[in-house]
């Protein structure tokens, strides 16, 4: 097994490693980080959580040269709530180092990130703020050595395709490029055809490891899946857990009948307004959140530690969608649990969602439940 060690990694940034008692690397980190190291232009796939942050934080920091007072790396996030997780990340990355990160986005007043940029050796940036500040003229992306798109294919599905490029254009044609993304779709391909130099296409699977993670399923009536779902939460010992739904309406119906059972509950759905999605991970963050409860598209780009449940109110579409769920549990050494609600008609496409995955899920004996009153 490689350890962090054998990546040619400065002893700063092992020294920071070390101080997140990370023991040994992922394995998009074993295939990403050598190529990013190199110096070579990388396209990294996989899931959420998975540890892609870390392999493009390394090339970001080992870049820096703290002789040159300007802006030398730049990400690119689709979102405030990534944004602030990725360079919190990048920042725990170059703790031993003396650089400075400037986080950017909207939602916020202009004077505070004019100062951090001011400054700043490394941005991380969502497209829409970091385009307006460059038509303020208050933003010099020439001297980038590094650039990294982030969650690529959300950010093409939310429409920032057009300002991607623009800020790329702003950028030097010679620098490192590395996109990251749980799903390479075809638009992502076409976009590394235009900016990149031959990149290395690096591919991590999220793997279920069977001893830490047990998978379950109910059969339960519809008209009574709502009731095992509060009893459930109810009865099992959780940390945090996450429950996911199909559609936005479904998501809100659970919500607010998850509340009126004074279950802590949280929606976050494709139709938040960034504010509300940032109030809803503030909520989860602050401890005032037990349940999150999510669409697939929404769950999207959300890296939360501390998930010990996982339910699967529907069943998802496909098999990724599966494991993108379940991947979300059980992470770094710690157990999980992944509930599927099964309606009766519903079983030929839960074993058709199951048949790509080396996946062991057991049939749980159903408790009686008492009917709560749906609102």
């Amino acid at each position: 097994m490689q350890q962090f060690a054998d990546f040619n990694l400065s002893n700063q940034i092992l020294k920071s490693i070390e101080d997140k008692d990370f023991e040994s690397p992922t394995q998009i980190q074993e295939k990403a980080i050598p190529p990013i190291m190199e110096g070579k232009d990388v396209i990294a796939g996989s899931a959420t959580g998975s540890g892609k942050t870390l392999a493009f934080a390394a090339g970001l920091v080992e870049n820096v040269d703290p002789d040159k007072d300007v802006i030398q790396g730049l990400v690119l996030a689709p979102t405030r709530e990534l944004a602030k997780q990725v360079s919190n990340m990048v920042d725990d990355f170059s703790r031993h180092h003396e650089y400075d990160i400037a986080t950017i986005h909207g939602g916020v007043p202009y004077e505070p990130q004019y100062k951090a940029l001011s400054k700043a050796e490394i941005v991380v940036s969502t497209p829409g703020r970091l385009l307006d500040l460059i038509g303020k003229g208050r933003v010099d992306l020439s001297n980038v050595n590094t650039f990294v798109l982030d969650e690529a294919d959300r950010m093409l599905d939310m429409g920032f395709i057009d300002d991607v490029e623009e800020i790329m254009q702003e950028t030097p044609e010679e620098k490192q490029t590395v996109f990251t993304s749980a799903t390479i779709k075809g638009e992502i391909l076409k976009l590394a055809d235009r900016y990149m130099d031959d990149p290395v296409k690096t591919f991590a699977e999220r793997k279920v490891d069977p001893e830490k993670l047990e998978q379950v399923y109910y059969d339960i009536p519809g008209h009574l899946k709502l009731s095992l779902l509060v009893h459930l939460l109810d009865e099992e010992e959780t940390d945090l857990s996450m429950v996911f739904c199909n559609t936005r309406r479904t998501v809100e119906f659970v919500e607010k009948n998850l509340k009126n059972q004074d279950i802590r509950a949280q929606a976050i759905h494709g139709g938040f307004s960034q504010n509300q999605r940032d109030r809803a991970m503030e909520k989860f963050e602050e401890g005032n959140i037990d349940v999150l409860v999510c669409t697939d598209v929404a769950a999207r780009g959300l890296d939360i530690d501390n998930i010990s449940h996982i339910y699967n109110f529907d069943i998802p579409n496909d098999s990724k969608q599966y494991m993108h769920r379940i991947g979300r549990t059980a992470r770094a050494g710690e157990e999980g649990k992944a509930i599927n609600l099964l309606e009766k008609d519903q079983h030929e496409d839960f074993r058709r969602v199951l048949k790509d995955n080396d996946v062991n899920v057991d049939k749980a004996e159903t408790p009686y439940v008492d009917k709560v009153n749906i609102k």
